[in-house]
């Protein structure tokens, strides 16, 4: 199996749904967008500095192993979802989520240490994903995609999270815990909230933020109980991912999820 393709270890996942994460292996694209060990790198952003070509050449090698074209999408930070039922393949919605009831249309979330957040339902017959940095997450980007499937008619609903910075990476300052804690609704959710940022020795007002764990509590509250992943770190795995707050100037992975 090769080694630039990541395939979801995904509990209950439905037969008719195909799922597929991107590593920075296996592209054509130079330093600073390569493999991390001397090779091309498959940067899949056309926004990062990266030449047109490559980005062309990379999003052609995972074309090949997909049903259709990607739905990319204009993602900026926010919690606006798309339905891509209705895209035509030169259109390219601004949003941060996207949703799907039809077979063969392919949800894609570009990350480089966001968390790509896959749902399904479990009959198969809506899925999606969110990219869910920490303004997205602390908006309620998850929130509104779980609303948006339940709209298209989902039911009983499975996630999987993708490649994310760690625990022990994403050091944040208290704005980022302020946020989260504002959106707390009870004393429970304070109390997870308050759990997934730990203090830094010898850096007052910084802490080390979860943002699995922010994300598993906020998904189990908008009533997704089947929650997976969770076990990657972006930051750390220098040759396997790409990661802005390691590089700086970087290439892009993808996450998607489809119907067959």
């Amino acid at each position: 199996m090769s080694t630039q393709w990541l395939y979801p270890h995904w509990p209950g996942l439905p037969d008719n749904v195909g799922v597929l994460s991107t590593t920075r292996r296996g592209g054509v694209s130079p330093a600073p967008y390569d493999d991390g060990m001397g090779q091309g790198g498959l940067n899949l952003g056309t926004h990062v500095g990266d030449q047109p070509l490559n980005v062309a050449a990379n999003r052609a090698i995972l074309r090949a192993v997909l049903p259709d074209d990607p739905v990319w999408l204009a993602q900026v930070h926010g919690t606006a979802v798309a339905n891509v039922a209705g895209v035509g393949p030169q259109q390219v919605p601004e949003a941060d989520a996207s949703v799907s009831t039809v077979a063969g249309k392919v949800c894609v979330i570009m990350t480089a240490d966001c968390l790509p957040v896959l749902f399904a339902d479990r009959q198969g017959k809506a899925v999606a994903a969110a990219h869910a940095g920490w303004r997205g997450l602390a908006s309620g980007v998850l929130e509104n995609t779980v609303e948006a499937m339940r709209a298209a008619g989902a039911g009983e609903l499975t996630a999987w999270m993708g490649p994310a910075i760690g625990q022990y990476q994403f050091e944040v300052g208290p704005d980022v815990r302020q946020a989260f804690l504002n959106g707390a609704l009870d004393a429970s959710g304070i109390r997870h909230v308050e759990a997934a940022f730990s203090t830094v020795d010898g850096k007052p007002g910084k802490y080390l933020a979860d943002i699995y764990g922010l994300a598993r509590y906020l998904l189990h509250r908008a009533g997704v109980q089947q929650v997976h992943g969770g076990e990657f770190c972006t930051v750390s795995n220098s040759g396997r991912f790409y990661s802005y707050r390691r590089d700086g100037v970087t290439g892009r992975q993808a996450t998607l999820i489809w119907i067959k």
